[in-house]
């Protein structure tokens, strides 16, 4: 079977056809699969906004028609999916209520088990039109492995420490589309990359192998090689495949895909780190004691706080950009205002201000690093900032 495109180290493969008689012809297993089927939405309809006539109809492939076309069809690819997936692997499927319950009837018959229903709910969501319903703002993602009774891969530990240590639930509020991901082109039912995101980091390890039998526009291609995993796409529109190339090409140049990968981390949801510079002596007391402080200048009445200081859960303490050690605070986004006199009473020698933000952590318990960012910024190593957890929490 000849590929529609690959690139030379065979990271990114794409097949042009349908997907149901191509996936039979893969000769290798897959590790995991993201499917973003038809939803059966489109009706021909247009509607009027603002004296404008625009149109939702995404196309034939996704014409609406009877349930019991709808189930032959979710039934087939799934069954050829199922074929291809490894025992241990897993397939995240995403759909509506028009073809989310029929997509989970077809899994149960073919012995897929099901492990969760997620949902994604769209945190910029735009208002229904329709007055007679309540907002629609979630889509509906089925996760299931292969097998009943073999066992599947779950990162369970990267999900909490990206849920700040607390087990992540099946309700996932991440943002639609941005404009940095639209640079190549659009498709009708694009998915953002910080959701592709989110779904390869919690089930699959690198080096891994990801099929998607309705590519489209490659955004699970895109993330997969970001995230230094394989990719294996199929789509029956050469448009939307070669949308999706392009998009691959953009990727080939290194500053760009630090970039994208660097945007698609991003969660305006995520947990934050409070990273401080401090003396090797003040960095043990700190330790020692929980208590960790900062210059607040000489307050007279208000405090400018950082945006992302009420998503703040952690404390990374650093001498001069290096022996950096991380530690959860006690309650998120949660802090006190200390005069000198306080911390004087728990043993510390401030003198740079009569004020100062006290955090206090979890000093019993530290957090593995990973992996930790530059800190030597000249001056500003020593200056207190506010970074993403995914700095430093191992996440490529």
């Amino acid at each position: 079977m000849k590929p529609f495109f690959q690139t030379k180290n065979k990271e990114f493969i794409l097949y042009n056809g349908d997907s149901i008689e191509l996936i039979e012809k893969i000769d290798k297993k897959v590790d995991m699969i993201f499917a973003d089927p038809p939803y059966f939405l489109s009706k021909n309809m247009s509607v009027c906004i603002n004296g404008n006539w625009k149109s939702f109809d995404k196309g034939e492939w996704d014409r609406a028609i009877s349930l019991e076309k709808i189930n032959d069809f979710n039934k087939k690819w799934l069954s050829a999916c199922r074929n291809i997936l490894k025992e241990e692997g897993t397939i995240f499927v995403t759909g509506t209520y028009h073809n989310i319950f029929s997509v989970a009837t077809c899994m149960v018959e073919l012995g897929y088990k099901i492990l969760n229903i997620i949902i994604w709910q769209k945190s910029d969501a735009k208002p229904t039109l329709s007055r007679k319903y309540f907002n629609f703002t979630t889509e509906y993602i089925v996760w299931a492995r292969k097998n009943e009774k073999v066992s599947h891969f779950f990162n369970c530990d990267l999900m909490e420490q990206l849920n700040g240590g607390s087990r992540m639930s099946d309700v996932w509020r991440i943002p639609f589309l941005s404009p940095w991901e639209l640079k190549c082109g659009k498709h009708p039912t694009q998915k953002p990359l910080r959701l592709l995101y989110r779904i390869i980091l919690a089930s699959t390890h690198e080096e891994d192998t990801i099929l998607d039998p309705f590519a489209g526009s490659c955004t699970t291609g895109i993330a997969a090689n970001l995230l230094n995993r394989k990719f294996i796409g199929i789509d029956r529109d050469i448009d939307y495949l070669s949308y999706g190339i392009r998009r691959k090409n953009e990727i080939e140049d290194i500053k760009t895909a630090d970039s994208i990968r660097k945007k698609m981390s991003e969660n305006p949801e995520e947990l934050m780190v409070m990273v401080n510079h401090c003396r090797k002596d003040l960095k043990k007391k700190m330790i020692d004691t929980g208590i960790c402080y900062l210059r607040a200048g000489d307050c007279k009445g208000s405090l400018c706080i950082t945006p992302g200081f009420e998503r703040l859960q952690y404390v990374l303490l650093h001498t001069g950009g290096e022996n950096s050690q991380l530690f959860k605070l006690k309650s998120k986004g949660h802090f006190q205002i200390w005069t000198k006199e306080t911390l004087e009473k728990y043993g510390f020698e401030p003198s740079h201000a009569p004020y100062y933000i006290v955090l206090h952590f979890d000093n019993t318990r530290p957090i593995a690093i990973k992996k930790v960012p530059n800190l030597k910024e000249c001056a500003n190593t020593f200056v207190a900032k506010i970074k993403p957890l995914s700095d430093f929490i191992g996440i490529k």
